[in-house]
């Protein structure tokens, strides 16, 4: 069995358990932890982790965050001025974090995204360099009112998950999924 098989098995478990609603915030936000090396093929298949769902009788939407830079981007009023002096974007990346929570807690406040849905969050390494994965998370997971699942390329041990295997990571209290349980 492959892992990521394994790791949809592992999923399809965990989501099909009763969900206990005085969960706390952290508690409602799943990290389906994969090797970046499969990130294409677990592309591939997440439309069984949403057939796996909806076998739980759960809900299901989906945002994926890998062309949120570019289209932040290409509407930003000072485009050129960052094209011509990158090093002067740092500062407008708050804007862009905000961009992308607003744009995820917009997700999880649509009318379908009730006590009973997964919203699921796909393309977190395309945020490497612009905003932390952390970040994100925390800013968006008050508005989770069913789970908040975040396909994360990378490690966890512990409770210190390392996106793209980079050394730096964090702690957090979400559920981890992997391969390996």
């Amino acid at each position: 069995m492959s892992n990521l098989e394994l790791l949809l098995n592992q999923y399809e478990s965990y989501i099909t358990a009763p969900w206990q609603p005085s969960k706390a915030a952290p508690q409602r936000v799943i990290f389906v932890i994969y090797d970046p090396r499969d990130e294409r093929r677990l592309r591939a298949r997440v439309g069984e982790f949403e057939l796996a769902t909806g076998r739980a009788k759960k809900g299901w939407l989906q945002y994926d965050v890998t062309n949120s830079f570019a289209q932040w981007m290409a509407a930003h009023e000072y485009r050129e001025n960052y094209f011509e002096a990158p090093e002067d974007l740092s500062i407008a990346l708050v804007e862009f974090e905000e961009y992308v929570s607003g744009e995820v807690r917009g997700l999880l406040g649509n009318p379908d995204a009730n006590d009973n849905t997964v919203v699921a969050v796909l393309g977190v390494a395309s945020l490497l360099g612009y905003m932390s994965v952390a970040k994100l998370v925390e800013s968006v997971e008050k508005s989770v009112r069913g789970r908040l699942l975040v396909f994360f390329p990378g490690q966890h041990d512990d409770a210190v998950y390392r996106l793209l295997d980079a050394r730096d990571g964090w702690n957090y209290h979400a559920v981890p999924i992997t391969a390996k349980e």
